[in-house]
């Protein structure tokens, strides 16, 4: 983590050790084990206040295996983790809460317009701490060697993932936008097709499209690889995805903002362009053939 910036409670969660741990189980652990991970990953704030037989409940496992659980993972009891849990999310959320009180402090003396920037400065800051080079540099490779580039976004995300298949269509073998006027329709239409060698790109911000969701489990059952473009690590594409690119949409008014992910979009394009010598061939091909069409100042 960049020191100064300041990076969404979720995402410090996620990259504190027990989040890590957590991680590594629901990636890895059995059935039951990875039930409780990803239930203490998307439910980290109330995983500090459940009783024991409540957690039960919400994983749909016995206490035993909660208890089992907890000490696999290193804890001497329950309450040993409910406590650890507690303690990681009061230093994760020790930045947001200053950046809360920040806001309030300024908020009589910045205009509408300006509050709406401030979000954006910090969505912007928190996405770079989020998304390492190297993350980038990864679904850049996955992407340049896909058969084929679904890319997908519902509502408020469709003209981001028109952004993002615009900017791909160059520098893939097939490019392929999902969203139309016929909505999930037509986006079901041009999964069809989608399998092995496949990646599928899904763009997901608050409001959470349900056919988002859908859509990338019929991709996964088919054996594509899929990346997800979402705001926060308790985002329900995140389960779904191979790999994740994160872009705080945090805003005091609208539903989410999308600078953050405008940004993120074009650091991945970016990245996947000078990852080859080949790409730069494409991009001069690309020049000469709507040179013509410029407006020459």
């Amino acid at each position: 983590m960049t020191s100064g910036k300041s990076v969404p409670a979720d995402v410090a969660f996620v990259q504190s050790a027990l989040g890590k741990v957590l991680a590594t189980v629901r990636a890895e652990g059995s059935a039951s084990h990875r039930s409780i991970a990803d239930y203490l990953m998307r439910n980290p704030m109330r995983g500090t206040a459940l009783k024991i037989e409540e957690m039960a409940d919400g994983c749909q496992v016995s206490t035993a295996t909660i208890s089992r659980f907890a000490r696999d993972i290193g804890f001497a009891s329950y309450g040993a983790m409910r406590s650890a849990l507690a303690e990681t999310l009061h230093t994760a959320m020790q930045p947001v809460e200053k950046l809360r009180t920040s806001i309030a402090r300024r908020k009589e003396a910045l205009s509408p317009g300006e509050t709406s920037m401030e979000y954006a400065r910090v969505n912007l800051a928190a996405a770079q701490d989020a998304n390492s080079q190297q993350v980038l540099d990864m679904v850049a490779r996955q992407i340049s060697g896909a058969r084929t580039v679904y890319v997908l976004g519902m509502g408020m995300s469709s003209s981001l993932a028109a952004m993002l298949a615009l900017h791909l269509q160059p520098f893939c073998q097939h490019v392929v936008e999902m969203a139309g006027p016929g909505g999930a329709e037509v986006a079901a239409g041009h999964l069809v097709h989608i399998g092995r060698g496949d990646v599928l790109v899904a763009l997901s911000f608050p409001r959470y499209s349900a056919d988002t969701m859908r859509f990338a489990q019929f991709a996964r059952d088919h054996k594509a690889r899929v990346v997800a473009i979402t705001d926060v690590p308790s985002a329900p594409m995140v389960a779904l995805a191979d790999q994740v690119l994160y872009a705080s949409s945090a805003h005091g008014v609208l539903p989410s903002s999308g600078v953050a992910t405008v940004a993120v979009i074009e650091a991945l394009v970016v990245s996947l362009m000078v990852s080859s010598k080949a790409n730069v061939k494409k991009a001069a091909r690309l020049t000469e053939v709507i040179g013509e069409y410029l407006v020459n100042v």
